[in-house]
């Protein structure tokens, strides 16, 4: 027996103004029940699934493209680690898909307890591109910086912030266990104009292994 329910309620729909008693697409069906999707003309559906391809596209771009630049801060911790002038942290700059500096920590070669990879590398783009604003640039960082180096990328404008390792990599060796906290989760960190990112899998592991591989090399200051 057909299923006239369907019937029932589009009347319901016309006489509330919901539908229109022209359009062939707003009458009833009392066969066969078949999905919203079904429904849709071949074309549609097709131009559906290319937006859905390309959204994943895309997406898988932006993830390939983060773990190359912040496999490069993770080689600048090594580096700055190997020539002994800090701990293991690096930073890069990017502007247009190209790398502007790349920079790691600086504190024991300068005797500057400012001289964060961070910090470092703003300096040097700001120096090499003659401004101080960098609102046109990316900053990716081995690790998740601390207060200063955030208020830092902060006070640059830069429009995007990506990091691989946590905080808690770093502390986990040694480090001071204030900085993880000391921003996190206030309305200072939420309400930064700009794009926070944490690498997750492999960029995320890479990080953090910068700690465990350098520990040995370098005294903690």
């Amino acid at each position: 027996m057909a299923d006239y329910s369907e019937g029932e309620e589009w009347l319901e729909r016309l006489v509330s103004g919901d539908v229109s008693p022209e359009s062939d697409d707003d009458s009833p069906d009392v066969g066969p029940r078949t999905s919203e999707w079904e429904r849709q003309p071949e074309l549609k559906k097709r131009k559906e699934t290319k937006k859905l391809i390309s959204a994943m596209e895309e997406a898988q771009a932006v993830q390939h493209r983060d773990h190359k630049f912040l496999s490069k801060a993770v080689e600048e911790a090594y580096r700055g680690v190997d020539c002994g002038h800090g701990g293991p942290f690096g930073a890069v700059v990017v502007h247009n898909d190209e790398v502007v500096v790349s920079c790691h920590n600086m504190v024991l070669k300068n005797s500057d307890p400012t001289a964060h990879a961070e910090v470092t590398a703003i300096r040097e783009a700001c120096k090499k591109l003659g401004k101080i604003e960098l609102a046109d640039c990316e900053i990716y960082a081995s690790c998740e910086p601390c207060p200063m180096c955030f208020g830092a990328i902060h006070l640059s404008r830069i429009k995007r912030l990506v990091y691989g390792a946590k905080a808690e990599a770093a502390i986990a060796i040694g480090f001071d266990d204030f900085i993880a906290d000391a921003l996190r989760g206030t309305a200072y960190y939420q309400k930064a104009h700009m794009e926070i990112i944490q690498a997750d899998g492999k960029g995320a592991a890479i990080a953090e292994q910068v700690f465990e591989n350098t520990k040995a090399k370098f005294q903690m200051y």
